[in-house]
């Protein structure tokens, strides 16, 4: 069966991918042909990028590798600004067998080094801004063949635009099986040292389409925006896997995410999904709050949330100011999507949503039994998207895949109408009085309050030992930490929450440790 032919379903009984199938047919190969050619794929300073023009780089970047030494089934580091290179090379790795592994770009050194090592990576194209931080510890890494350096290349690299302007734009697909590795992403390590998820080719077919359809009716005319970077799971998902998956059209930001940068983009290019995270959604409505400006966001027809749960008092704000809500969902790197988001018209506050067609939840208790509704517990999945393993981690793989189910580490409960309310990881939840607490209960009440810009709950043992919320909040411009406003809030969470919820302590900080993805650090903040 011809991919082109297939009748692409996933979530329906009986769908069946052809046992030799490469992921780079869905996303660039079929839109190759006819009208579809000619469409743009990728606006990027500017400039407007056709899938053919796509296709061409590709071929040119997978051949590029090839001369090098790269091999089908080695791995390619990936170290660039997000741009239409980016995603060539994304997709010159995998449709010449290749396995594409985007790298946080922010990492330190020493974690650079790690992912290089840890990959045992054949290929590392990068930056020249990385190459001058790990200059000195290169050449001691044996396992790469092939150094590649966008822009000036050093001494024993090659520099990307010559890889490219020396090879042929013709590269025929590889036979890869749907159960090779397709590519990896490496965990932010927020409670651990990064992780390498092995993915594959399969995998991504089973999540694009079901979110697509069932969340926003996705569709080849959408332009897309997502305010994270490729290298994060979030920003390689909706800005590379769904737009081109659909044939659609992705805008890149070649500069910081800033409120303003991201507002002004919205503005100019005109998309139609903004895909972004709490952080941001609520940093822009404190921009807006600054300088009493309603920009036009008349072109999109959704927003999306995810990354870290959505405070409903934020769903209020957002919704307050331009009359639209933002859609909440729940992702993982190890499950490849999102896989409960709330729909349009069906959104609960403070919920992350149901479930989509494909993938079943259950939330279990620490022994693994399921739990009644509202009961709080770990959140279990299993579905045909699920990571195949942690990369040179037996252990930690048998532990989080578990008889076909994943043990996500996200706590939370069901309601009667099957909405999942996340609660915190695993190891942020806490027991007040013999009573569960989720941290972000008690910060949605804190930032209900006009002075909080924004926060985060830990426990801390107080002075008999006994566990309580302690909150850790940065104030809006105009509020100055004081004892009277400290009260003040404890009394605002009394006020809406239930009384032992309250945090005990209240320390002001300048800013939030994060990931980042912008997600809040709050093993950190425990250690404090």
């Amino acid at each position: 069966m011809e991919v082109k032919e297939l009748m692409l379903r996933p979530w329906e009984t009986g769908f069946e991918l052809p046992q030799t199938f490469n992921m780079v047919n869905l996303l660039l190969e079929r839109h190759l042909s006819g009208n579809q050619a000619d469409r743009t794929a990728i606006i990027f300073r500017d400039q407007e990028f056709t899938y053919r023009q796509l296709g061409r780089m590709t071929n040119q970047i997978g051949n590029g590798l090839i001369r090098s030494g790269v091999k089908p089934g080695d791995r390619v580091v990936i170290l660039l600004h997000d741009g239409p290179e980016y995603v060539a090379l994304f997709l010159g790795a995998m449709k010449m067998g290749a396995v594409p592994v985007p790298i946080n770009m922010l990492a330190t050194v020493d974690d650079l080094d790690f992912f290089i090592r840890d990959s045992e990576a054949a290929a590392v194209v990068m930056e020249s801004e990385i190459y001058d931080k790990l200059a000195d510890r290169l050449p001691a890494m044996d396992c790469i063949k092939a150094l590649v350096v966008n822009g000036e290349a050093p001494q024993g690299a090659i520099g990307l635009a010559p890889l490219m302007e020396a090879a042929s734009d013709k590269l025929d697909v590889y036979p890869t099986s749907k159960t090779d590795h397709s590519y990896w992403l490496y965990t932010s390590g927020t409670t651990g040292l990064p992780k390498g998820v092995i993915h594959l080719h399969k995998d991504l077919v089973y999540a694009v389409e079901t979110w697509g359809q069932h969340v926003v009716n996705f569709t080849p005319v959408d332009r897309v925006f997502c305010s994270s970077k490729l290298f994060f799971s979030y920003g390689l998902n909706f800005a590379l896997y769904l737009p081109l998956y659909y044939g659609a059209s992705v805008i890149f930001n070649p500069d910081r995410p800033l409120p303003e940068t991201i507002l002004s983009m919205i503005e100019k290019y005109r998309p139609t999904g903004l895909f972004s995270v709490p952080t941001a959604y609520g940093q822009q409505l404190n921009y807006l709050e600054t300088c009493d400006k309603q920009p036009d966001l008349s072109s999109l027809r959704f927003c999306i949330s995810a990354g870290e749960a959505l405070p409903g008092s934020l769903l209020r704000r957002w919704r307050d100011r331009f009359g639209f809500e933002i859609l909440d969902g729940l992702g993982s790197s190890e499950v490849s999507l999102i896989f409960i988001c709330n729909r349009p018209g069906k959104v609960k506050e403070n919920a992350s949503g149901l479930p989509l067609p494909g993938y079943t939840i259950e939330i279990r208790d620490e022994l693994g039994n399921p739990l009644p509704v509202g009961e709080l517990g770990e959140l279990w999945v299993k579905s045909n998207t699920l990571f195949a393993a942690y990369w040179k981690n037996p252990e930690k793989t048998a532990e989080t895949l578990v008889d076909g189910w994943m043990k996500t580490g996200d706590m939370g409960h069901l309601d009667e109408d099957g909405y999942f309310f996340y609660s915190a990881r695993a190891n942020d939840t806490m027991k007040v009085s013999g009573i569960w607490v989720s941290p972000l209960e008690v910060e949605d009440a804190l930032l209900s309050h006009p002075a909080v810009a924004e926060c985060a709950v830990v426990g801390e043992a107080d002075a008999m030992g006994l566990i309580k919320p302690k909150a850790f909040i940065n104030l809006k411009n105009g509020h100055q930490p004081s004892e009277e406003i400290a009260s003040e809030l404890k009394l605002h969470v009394k006020q809406n929450l239930a009384p032992h919820k309250y945090p005990r302590v209240i320390e002001f900080v300048d800013e939030l440790p994060k990931t980042a993805t912008g997600k809040i650090q709050r093993y950190k903040l425990r250690q404090a």
